[in-house]
């Protein structure tokens, strides 16, 4: 009756386990969440993306409207482009 049985013992350890695994996604899972809260909605993120690069400040064109990066700005083709190259 109170002995141990092989279905005893590996239900023991599964339970264990699905315990286990579930506080490290809980941690997980709150960790994410004060991650995000830190970051101001209103201000933007400059952290890096997992496989991307971080955002890029854009400006535009006085005379077409097109937006360029402010750092490597370079000709839309028109003659009249204030962009170099």
């Amino acid at each position: 009756m109170l002995g141990f049985s092989l279905q005893k013992l590996l239900f023991t350890i599964l339970v264990i386990a699905i315990v286990w695994y579930g506080f490290k996604m809980i941690a997980r899972i709150q960790e994410r969440r004060s991650e995000g809260d830190a970051a101001s909605p209103r201000a933007p993120s400059r952290r890096r993306r997992r496989g991307g690069a971080e955002a890029e400040e854009m400006v535009a064109c006085g005379l077409c409207g097109t937006f360029v990066p402010a750092r490597n700005a370079r000709s839309c083709g028109r003659d009249d482009c204030p962009w170099p190259g």
